[in-house]
């Protein structure tokens, strides 16, 4: 009876520390540091030899401006004998906040000596100079420590103080010396370096890096300064000059993979270079002998060909495809070419039917559970542009019900409310988008959650539901490529159905339509009569971005494209494109982006 006693007083003490030590940092970080110093004193009574109970009082007496009783607490300590080193620099620079500036430097140099005793003592000495940004400190701690004992090795803590110091040249150096000797790995330094780059190749800080690179690769043609330089130019969207660094690294690389090259090309098509992305496909169709990685590059290609499509273009395409699937037949092994296919004679040549067949036969095939997913997915999309809603339907029911937990099964859900939408049968779409409002995908999620309150907010106000039915068949028709008349039924709209709720709707689906088009200035009318009259609305964050993105990158507005960035970081922070809109508004602002 008295051991359960006994460990029931154990459990209780053990709780009631816990609890001190939570209050004594919640309240520290609420700012609330009456609360927290008393808290911070019981800890200190009960646990004296805990360093961080010790700096936590510190803190809290500082904040407070009780600098007497800081020095009250570590004198004591540190006569003693028995402190630990960084106590010392806590009195440092309890006199440094004073503007006592001659003592402080006393007690940094008996920190500093304390490393001759035990070089060990230099990182956390270092450290905590850092801390403080006595980066001059830091650095005399690091060198000392590992002048006395080699063994040591702080040099990747000293290469970010240079940075820190503004030592751009001498950090870049340091980082790099430390790679091709194998001290850290390429990854953490390029995360540091990161902070101090920015998309401009003319920033300083660019250039600087490039001529070291430069300088280091005459010196010692290694592949790591073709790879460093190679990763350089991709943040500066320098695609062209990025691709001579990874044809370097393929041409000498036992073995090579072209992994890396089609990530380049992908990277340069999503970028809009398509001049470049088309050099690097090339590239990889004359030297690779692996069919899975040239028929992708091929029909890379042949994306590109359709980015400026005209009949002669389509004519050309088309026989493009017969060529491959000549030479690869349809296999497995080669989904991407079946679907692919598919995809150019219903969307670019609107003969959905052969299409059709395409697909069903490559269900024959001998295909894992993805493969087939993958197939009817497509399938199902072909059809619900060939109005076959039904036998769309069927499809994506058949993969939502497969890969229930997976994205591709979230997918099939979210076109199986799609599909209903278009059909007419919006009390089921809204039944499955309510679902997807939790999918995994931010992307699907936010789709679902606009899909849905379209159909119901459009549903309360007009129970007939007429002018939510013909924003469906515009809609539809902008999902078939017949654009314009698309455009035209959403002015049908939007001429008789003002102040209605499906307006601003209305005028975001045109303004996205108008976009393909290439009629900008149409869609800038568009996105900024949402932005003026419709701001407090769902979609207004929508057409702050869309705004963002076309002055920045088909008006050549940049100054403008800020101002609707700026508004949905500073307006609309729960958007999904928040992250997007900061990382645009950050690098037009000339900021470093991590």
């Amino acid at each position: 009876m008295r051991v359960i006693y006994l460990f029931i007083i154990f459990g209780i003490s053990i709780s009631v520390k816990a609890q001190e030590d939570f209050l004594a940092k919640q309240y520290f970080n609420d700012g609330d540091f009456e609360k927290a110093v008393i808290f911070y004193e019981k800890l200190v009574d009960r646990h004296p030899r805990r360093t961080d109970y010790a700096e936590g009082l510190v803190a809290c007496y500082q904040q407070l401006e009780r600098y007497t009783d800081v020095e009250k607490f570590l004198s004591p300590q540190i006569q003693a004998g028995n402190a630990y080193p960084t106590l010392l620099i806590e009195l440092g620079y309890n006199y440094t906040i004073q503007n006592r500036n001659e003592e402080a430097v006393k007690y940094y140099g008996k920190a500093l000596k304390k490393i001759e005793e035990n070089p060990n003592f230099g990182y956390g000495i270092g450290f905590r100079f850092q801390k403080y940004a006595l980066l001059d400190y830091a650095l005399e701690a690091y060198t000392k420590a590992m002048g006395l004992n080699p063994k040591l090795d702080y040099n990747y803590q000293m290469a970010r103080i240079y940075g820190e110091q503004g030592d751009i040249e001498k950090m870049y150096s340091s980082y790099l010396k430390l790679i091709s000797e194998g001290k850290t790995s390429k990854s953490n330094v390029l995360r540091s370096i990161d902070d101090f780059i920015t998309s401009d190749a003319e920033n300083e800080n660019n250039i600087k890096l490039k001529k070291i690179l430069l300088q280091n690769a005459q010196k010692n043609p290694d592949l790591l300064w073709n790879d460093l330089l190679s990763w350089l130019f991709v943040q500066q969207k320098q695609y062209r000059n990025a691709f001579r660094q990874e044809k370097a690294i393929y041409k000498r690389m036992e073995g090579g993979s072209l992994q890396r090259l089609e990530n380049l090309g992908n990277m340069a098509l999503r970028d809009d270079e398509p001049e470049t992305a088309k050099e690097i496909f090339e590239y990889i169709v004359a030297n690779t002998e692996d069919e899975v990685t040239g028929l992708n590059a091929k029909l890379n290609l042949i994306d590109i060909q359709l980015l400026d499509a005209n009949k002669k273009t389509l004519g050309q395409v088309q026989k493009e495809y017969d060529e491959l699937v000549a030479l690869h037949g349809y296999k497995s092994q080669t989904l991407q070419l079946q679907i692919a296919y598919a995809n150019f004679l219903t969307f670019k040549k609107d003969t959905p039917e052969p299409a059709i067949t395409i697909l069903k036969n490559s269900l024959e095939l001998p295909l894992n559970s993805r493969g087939t997913a993958y197939i009817k997915l497509a399938l199902g999309d072909i059809l619900v542009y060939h109005k076959k809603f039904n036998e769309a339907l069927i499809y994506f029911t058949q993969v939502q019900k497969s890969l229930k937990n997976d994205v591709l099964g979230q997918d099939a859900r979210y076109k199986v409310a799609q599909t209903s939408f278009y059909k007419g049968d919006f009390d089921w779409a809204l039944t499955q988008l309510k679902v997807l409002r939790g999918s995994t995908s931010q992307l699907i999620a936010n789709d679902a959650m606009q899909l849905s309150l379209l159909i119901s907010d459009n549903s309360l106000e007009d129970s007939t539901q007429t002018a939510l039915k013909k924003y469906a068949r515009a809609d539809l028709l902008g999902y078939q490529n017949k654009t314009k008349e698309a455009i035209a039924e959403l002015n049908g709209i939007l001429e008789n159905h003002k102040g209605e709720k499906i307006e601003d709707e209305a005028l975001l689906k045109q303004a996205q339509l108008l976009e393909t088009l290439k009629d900008y200035e149409a869609a800038e009318f568009n996105y900024r009569k949402i932005t003026e009259f419709y701001q407090n609305d769902i979609l207004a964050d929508d057409a702050h971005f869309a705004l963002g993105e076309l002055y920045r990158n088909h008006l050549g507005q940049p100054e403008k494209a800020k101002v609707h960035y700026e508004k949905i970081i500073y307006n609309y922070q729960d958007s999904y494109y928040f992250p997007q809109a900061r990382k645009h508004f950050r690098r037009l602002r000339g900021d470093s982006i991590n």
